[in-house]
């Protein structure tokens, strides 16, 4: 049974167009982008592609061949130079034009220096007496340079630097170890992600004068109080219905014809009676533009947040942990669309849902909001890292069409005595060879290190859950992506490597969250019958 009601009072309506003032990259355009939710909803122009590169085991080569699961990703490097004498492992080296849009590392110890080339100059412009990119000689503030939970200052621990690099001609980043001898050299963990242009596209090289700047400095404060502090927008065409929804009947709103955009979506539940747990997996919600159905996903995994729907606090999604969740994913639309809440809970819910809709300013580019879950349980995990017959991936998503990827939850469950998550995510997008992103570990891709994981919270994303200090149990991982999202053209592939600790199993549940156009689909997802699934953690 359906009850449609749907209410929606205009308060102003707001034309948005997404484009930038200016087509030349700039550290000022780009952190721009990072905070704008209208940008997130197009297919890049000037076009780019993101790629990664990291301290993967290089022993990995192909899928066919042995050592592919090979896990000694410490100690990778694209070469190792000699620079004025000196011995310098070079990270990172691609022409441009370009930009280093995150750089993640982690290690045992910190001593040693970084240096940050540009443009093939000779001389670096950017130099850190250590591994560690919070000890760079200008201030980006907290929420472009996280600090793993982790952290010691000259001990264990890492961080994620967020703020960008563009260049136009090259970057190279090197390394050196201040111990001259190479057998002694620990693991030195990194993950850097970066975008390479079209051809012909204009970039102001990275400058530390220019950033050091009253004006840009300014700016950068700025950047950083509203990714702490996002604002949802509250303006336009508010929708909602308030009501209880019965067992097994869904609530829907149609919202206003023509081209439009969600701009926030706000949602609170009562669970009344029952498990709240359970009831967060259990509720529906579904969204349909344009005559299709593109967001499927229970509504605690749609937080961010996972089985259990805990506290979520990001640039995208917030959620109180007690039924009042935020979304301030922009979800555009030509025509029409439909939100829907189906309950599969064994009780009524009240429910309120309400959706605010402005006017949309439509282009080529512009790109509907898709949302997609999948669970699997009783997935094999294992530690034969060098068995390549023995070991296996798992796919979060495999999208054919155009779009730009967003980010990714995955809420587990975890039957092994310890930690689960030494597998790496690998990334295929159009036509690599090699995967485009080839990670290091499970909550290397998430922006933490070193297990135990505790949870914690940023505008990137975080670990909503972690019951035990063992990795046992009820796990979850967020991710969402601002200057860092993927964009294909053709298709895009993202697995991930079973390696734990110890063997045992896992149920996985990932959400994936991107932008594509309406005949873009993905293979491979979950419904009602996994839903439905007698999980014994939630009977």
């Amino acid at each position: 049974m359906r009850i449609i009601i749907g209410l929606c009072v205009v308060a102003f309506l707001c034309f948005e167009s997404p484009s930038m003032a200016s087509d030349k990259v700039m550290v000022s355009t780009l952190l721009d982008e990072m905070i704008s939710f209208e940008k997130a909803t197009e297919f890049p122009e000037p076009y780019y592609t993101c790629k990664m590169v990291s301290s993967y085991d290089r022993r990995t080569v192909s899928p066919d061949k042995d050592w592919w699961y090979a896990n000694d990703d410490g100690f990778g490097c694209m070469r190792v130079d000699t620079v004025q004498g000196r011995v310098e492992k070079v990270m990172f080296d691609y022409d441009g034009p370009g930009a280093v849009t995150r750089i993640w590392m982690s290690a045992h110890a910190k001593n040693g220096i970084l240096r940050f080339y540009f443009d093939n100059e000779e001389n670096p412009r950017i130099v850190i007496p250590a591994y560690d990119m919070t000890r760079i000689p200008f201030k980006v503030g907290d929420a472009l340079s996280l600090i793993h939970t982790n952290y010691t200052p000259e001990g264990l621990g890492g961080n994620t630097f967020m703020f960008p690099f563009p260049y136009q001609k090259n970057c190279r980043i090197t390394f050196e170890e201040l111990d001259k001898n190479r057998n002694t050299w620990g693991p030195r963990y990194y993950e850097i992600e970066y975008r390479t242009y079209v051809s012909g596209t204009e970039v102001e090289t990275f400058d530390v004068g220019q950033v050091n700047t009253h004006t840009m400095q300014e700016k950068i404060q700025d950047v950083n109080k509203t990714l702490w502090n996002p604002s949802t927008f509250k303006g336009g065409k508010r929708c909602e219905f308030a009501m209880d929804i019965a067992p097994n009947h869904t609530s829907a709103i149609d919202l206003p014809l023509g081209n439009h955009a969600i701009r926030s979506l706000l949602i609170d539940v009562n669970c009344r009676k029952g498990d709240y747990a359970k009831m967060m997996r259990q509720l529906i919600l579904k969204i349909t533009f344009d005559g299709k159905e593109t967001v499927w996903v229970p509504l605690g995994d749609f937080s961010g947040a996972g089985l259990g729907a805990p506290e979520v606090n990001s640039w995208y999604m917030d959620t109180d942990g007690r039924g009042h969740i935020v979304s301030r994913w922009v979800m555009p639309y030509k025509k029409n669309a439909k939100i829907e809440i189906e309950n599969l809970f064994e009780f009524p819910v009240w429910m309120n849902v309400r959706a605010h809709v402005s006017e949309w300013e439509w282009s080529k580019n512009t790109l509907y909001f898709h949302t997609t879950w999948k669970q699997e349980r009783g997935i094999e995990i294992t530690n034969r890292y060098d068995d390549h017959k023995g070991n296996h991936m798992w796919n979060y998503i495999t999208i054919d069409g155009r779009g730009v990827f967003r980010g990714d939850l995955l809420s587990l469950f975890n039957y092994a005595p310890d930690w689960y998550g030494e597998g790496d995510e690998v990334i295929w997008v159009d036509n690599d060879i090699f995967p485009s992103h080839h990670g290091t570990g499970t909550e290397d891709h998430y922006n933490c290190s070193w297990a135990p994981v505790v949870p914690f919270h940023t505008p990137f994303g975080g670990a909503p859950r972690a019951d035990n200090p063992s990795s046992h149990g009820f796990n979850a991982f967020v991710r969402t992506r601002n200057l860092d999202g993927i964009p294909f053209q053709k298709s895009y592939k993202f697995d991930i490597e079973m390696l734990s600790w110890n063997p045992g199993k896992v149920d996985y549940a990932v959400t994936n969250y991107w932008y594509g156009d309406l005949n873009s689909k993905v293979k491979q997802s979950s419904g009602k019958e996994e839903i439905l699934s007698q999980l014994p953690y939630l009977m």
